[in-house]
Parts: structure tokens; sequence; C-alpha cells
């Protein structure tokens, strides 16, 4: 049954809370890390949204909506203004023009955001008279702009209402664009009474709250600040193949899921007792989670319970890849295409000479020199270094009177030519580094226009031995 506002006439006030992360300056675009430890407690600006519409007039458990409303809020005010680290501001809608006719516009931020206002957000509340209709989405998407910049707030919304949206708006759908785009994260929503449909009506927008009676009211208000104020502490297990985490020094990246906005960015440690360190995390976020062991693991919706030492675990069993030459000496550019067995993407390029550290499992290794050198099926162990040693190449330059074109092979042992390369018709004297064997090398020079010039040279390439062919 509908009110003349347009409005749901029902016997339950409840209470939404929208939280956000990131300064409410470019945060479409603000997708650059926070630190996990910057020294400085960050400020948790507070905004209510405040409902003053025709409906908050009704009566409920023996008051009226509004003055049931006030007093819970003031008692908040209260135990808020004591804290350290928290700014208050109050936007009101409903509250200006009487219904009918009705004014989806009556929204307004009247006591902006400062230091020890809670007494300006008190005097402005008690003039304030039931009128006007119920623009909740309204108030939510200019909401953001009542956030000054800050570099290190975390800016908290605060809807109270007695109903659903009035004004045609969709709350459920403002709220998913501005978790998407990173301007409020999870949202709580508290229901006082037991009206079965505001659970269903209010699950889009985020966590449903039930509080039946005033006192129950209370408690779970008081849980709900609790989590939108304090962090959570937590530590991330990456899991050897004998499941202890001992596995460490993994860049982590943790990613706000529907923003994809970074979170926390830092290097995995074990603290003095090998231990793997104490995080303290914001716990109204969903995190996407990249540890960037090689191949990476993605672990996605990671949530954290409030109140407790969360665990997060995940397998990461590494082990070393190290590849050599004979002579002991890498050139440049002497490197390996890293893959995992089967597949052709490349995971990771590593030089010759250098450690390597991969996942445990099965690799093949391709060695970009000429002609292409690949070992399949390379086995990496927990722990252990798995060592290669490959041949070390000759360096042989070809060189002409003119440039030409021409074209390099590799013999086999049955006398087959196997394409290798091209030359470089632009120049006359070219160097390129060969696997031990056999080669032929057909060459003519371009000013020279007979196929009767072309010249035929066998030679052998020996390991870490120059050698120069010439094309004449």
């Amino acid at each position: 049954m509908k009110n003349a506002s347009g409005k749901t006439h029902n016997h339950t006030l409840w209470l939404l809370i929208c939280l956000g992360i990131l300064p409410f300056v470019n945060q479409v675009n603000m997708l650059h890390a926070q630190e996990i430890t910057t020294g400085l407690e960050p400020t948790s600006r507070i905004l209510f949204i405040f409902d003053a519409s025709n409906s908050m007039a009704g009566q409920w458990d023996g008051e009226r909506k509004i003055d049931m409303a006030r007093e819970v809020l003031f008692e908040m005010l209260d135990s808020l203004e004591q804290l350290p680290h928290v700014e208050m501001a109050l936007r009101v809608y409903g509250h200006q023009s009487p219904v009918p006719p009705q004014d989806c516009s009556d929204t307004k931020l009247e006591v902006a955001f400062g230091p020890s206002n809670s007494s300006m957000i008190r005097e402005k509340l008690k003039y304030i008279n039931p009128k006007g209709t119920t623009p909740i989405a309204h108030s939510l998407e200019l909401a953001p702009g009542d956030f000054p910049a800050c570099d290190h707030c975390r800016n908290i919304i605060l809807l109270i209402t007695d109903g659903i949206e009035a004004c045609d708006g969709d709350p459920c759908q403002v709220s998913q664009n501005l978790q998407k785009k990173g301007i409020i994260l999870r949202p709580f929503v508290i229901g006082i009474g037991n009206d079965p449909g505001f659970k269903e009506t209010f699950n889009c927008i985020g966590e449903y709250y039930d509080a039946p009676t005033k006192s129950q009211f209370k408690v779970v208000l008081e849980e709900v600040i609790t989590q939108a104020l304090n962090a959570t502490s937590a530590q991330l297990n990456l899991l050897d193949s004998y499941s202890k985490p001992s596995e460490t020094d993994v860049n982590v990246i943790m990613y706000d899921r529907y923003s994809r906005a970074i979170r926390y960015n830092f290097i995995h440690t074990l603290n003095y007792k090998g231990n793997p360190d104490t995080l303290d995390l914001d716990q109204l976020n969903t995190y996407d989670v990249v540890a960037q062991t090689i191949p990476a693991i993605h672990f996605d919706s990671v949530r954290l319970v409030p109140g407790r030492h969360n665990t997060i675990s995940v397998d990461a069993p590494q082990g070393y890849l190290y590849v050599r030459t004979k002579r002991g000496k890498v050139y440049e550019g002497e490197k390996i295409l890293v893959k995992k067995a089967g597949e052709s993407q490349t995971i990771n390029i590593q030089e010759i000479g250098n450690m390597g550290k991969y996942l445990v499992g099965w690799y093949d290794l391709e060695i970009p020199i000429y002609p292409r050198m690949e070992v399949k099926n390379v086995e990496i162990l927990q722990s252990n270094t798995t060592t290669l040693e490959i041949s070390s190449p000759g360096f042989v330059t070809f060189a002409a009177q003119e440039a030409g074109a021409g074209s390099l092979y590799q013999l086999s042992s049955s006398g087959d030519q196997i394409w290798v390369l091209n030359l470089q018709e632009n120049k006359i004297t070219q160097g390129i580094y060969l696997q031990p064997g056999s080669y032929r090398v057909v060459f003519r020079r371009d000013d020279l226009k007979s196929i009767a010039h072309s010249i035929i040279k066998d030679f052998v390439v020996l390991e870490s031995t120059p050698a120069t062919i010439k094309l004449y």
C-alpha cells in the first residue's frame, strides 16, 4: 500500500550502510596501489544520509520513526565523536518539499565534512520534520561529491530510511555501478522489524541484517559500525609440497574484486619466528589475489571474517631451474624461453647462467639460438635445483664483398639440408651465434645477375669457437 508520496508504507525502519575505500576524487581512473603500512592511521569519513520523507512521521514501537532514528543517530554521534581520525557529514532528503507533488530532487548536503562538527549535525537534525518523498538512488548518486579530496581516507556512507525507493530510481544499480568504479564497497543493510520483503529487496545492495527490536537494532548497528571502522588481521600462507607455509618472498597483489583497483601490493614475508607476517586488511573488501610466482597463482573472491584472525592458504610449492653452458659465461641475448609442458605460451624469459624460481611441475624450454633448441619435460621439484648444461655456441661471421641474398642450412647426419635462416640482404658482414654442428650457406651477390654466381659453402661450427665464412 502506498501513501500520497508514492512510497510503500510499512512498519520497518532499515539502515543501509555503503562503504567506500578510495578518496572521492578521480575515482574511476584511480587504480594505484595503497600501502599496507603507511605509519599513519587513515581518517574514516562518515556521511550520514538521513530520510526525512513524510512517512518518517509514522509510528513504530510506540515512537515516531524519525524520533527513534534521531535517537539512535545521536547515540552514534556520542560514540563516534570520541574516536580519533573520524570525521562526519550529513545529507538529508525529503525535508524541503512537501508531497504532493513529488519532488525527486529533494536531497541536500546539510552539514559538510569537518572536525568536531557533531554538534552541528545534532542541531540540524533537531529542526528537521518529515515532509517529502524518498529519492534514495539520487541521494546515493550525489553522495560521492560530498567527500572532499583526500589522499589517506576511508569514505563511509550510512543511509537511514524507513522505506524503499519512491522516485523510479534503482538504488541496487547505483550501488553496483559505484562498486565497480571503486566508489563504494560491500554495503550492509540493517532492517528493524520482521518484514521479509526487505531482505529480498535489499540483498542486491549488500548484506542484510535483521533487527526486529530496538535493542537488537542497537546491537547490530554497533557491530556494523565496528566492522566499518576497524581493520581485520590476516595471514597469507604459501604452502609447499608438504602443506607447510614455508614459501615466501613473492609479490602479492590484492585487487578489489569489483573495481579492479589495487588495494595492497607487497612482498610476502616470513617473520622472525618463521611464520607468515600478519597483515591488517580492510575487511569490507572482497579481494581477487595474485601471487606473482612463475606461473602466477590467482585466487578470487576472498572474503575476510570480521573479528577474528583470518588465514588465507594457497598451494605454492616452488623449486629452481639453472641452465648453464660449458664455457661458463653468457653472451648478450643468451636466454631461454620457459613454457608449461605441452603449452605454447611463454611464461618467463630466463637468462642462461641465472637462477629461476618456478612452481613445482613440468616445463618445456626453448633456447632462441640458431637453430632453435628445445628441451622437453623438465621437472621442477620442491626446494631443489634442476640443473641443465647445454653446448656453448660458436660465433660465425659471414663476410661478402657485396651485399646479397643468401640462406643458411643445418646439415643432418644423413645429409639433409634443413633451413635455419635467411641472411640479411643489406649487409656485407653479419655475425650469428650457432649451435655446434655442420652447416651450409648458399649466397649470391646482388650485383651479379646470374644463378651461375651462386656460392655454396659447407662448414662446421665448434663450441665456443669463432669462425669466418668468406662468401666470395
